[in-house]
């Protein structure tokens, strides 16, 4: 059996920030610790300019398996509240969001994925939504993402039954946004974040923010824009015919 503590590591490189989950003995299932982790490392992350992107993966040849289930049998309203807190932290991350998912993303593996803004996975992926297998009220807050994510019907088939769906179903119904040929993922990944951390951020949270339903925000996000010097330079770059340099908020990513 690996013995490797569970832990969540991170590195940021070219203005990507890679999170994995790590706990292979029990297919990266998410302790207690783990969960409490989140939102601190998320706080530090948004606070790191040299931040673009994230990625949110797991080790190895699979994604989540879901929480260990022995901090369910100690206390499930705590253990819940901390996946609860966790999936908001990573929902409201100010920059773009993708889940790499290789393997299963089950239950406490599926909310964290929903919560980022994208879901890039690999064919033989398996998607589930489990609670009704353990006799556990899902969270409303997750619940409504999930059914705006993949509709009302996928969603109660997904939690009344806790049957998995593979990546293709996935793909059909939302829950994935691209399947990626076995070897593929991670190219795919390199590639796509790439260009995001070259976009305007502005752009992206200001769009992230609109499509959460905060609309309430659009005379913030105008001032921003005025402010930002990224439409000057958006526009100057299209007319040089070079790629942007776009700065917002706090300068070009390292």
């Amino acid at each position: 059996m690996d013995r490797t503590e569970p832990r969540l590591t991170t590195s940021v490189e070219r203005g990507v920030a890679t999170v994995v989950i790590t706990n292979p003995a029990k297919r990266n299932a998410m302790t207690a610790p783990m969960w409490r982790s989140v939102p601190k490392l998320l706080e530090r992350l948004a606070a790191d300019p040299a931040v673009r992107v994230l990625v949110l993966t797991g080790a190895g040849d699979t994604f989540c398996a879901g929480a260990d289930i022995s901090t369910l049998r100690e206390s499930p309203a705590t253990a819940q509240g901390l996946a609860v807190a966790a999936e908001e932290a990573l929902a409201a991350f100010p920059r773009p969001t993708l889940a790499a998912v290789r393997g299963y993303c089950v239950g406490g593996g599926s909310q964290l994925a929903a919560a980022c803004d994208l879901r890039f996975a690999e064919e033989g992926a398996r998607f589930g939504v489990t609670p009704a297998k353990l006799g556990i009220v899902y969270p409303a807050s997750s619940t409504r993402r999930l059914a705006t994510l993949v509709g009302p019907a996928t969603a109660k088939h997904l939690l009344f039954s806790g049957e998995l769906i593979d990546a293709e179903r996935a793909l059909r119904t939302g829950l994935a946004d691209e399947v990626l040929p076995a070897g593929g993922l991670d190219r795919r990944v390199e590639e796509y974040t790439r260009v995001l951390a070259s976009r305007s951020l502005l752009t992206q949270a200001a769009a992230k923010e609109f499509a959460a339903g905060r609309t309430d925000r659009d005379a913030h996000w105008a001032g921003e824009a005025r402010g930002s010097g990224d439409t000057a330079e958006g526009v100057a770059a299209f007319l040089e015919r070079r790629a942007p340099r776009f700065t917002y908020p706090a300068g070009p990513a390292g």
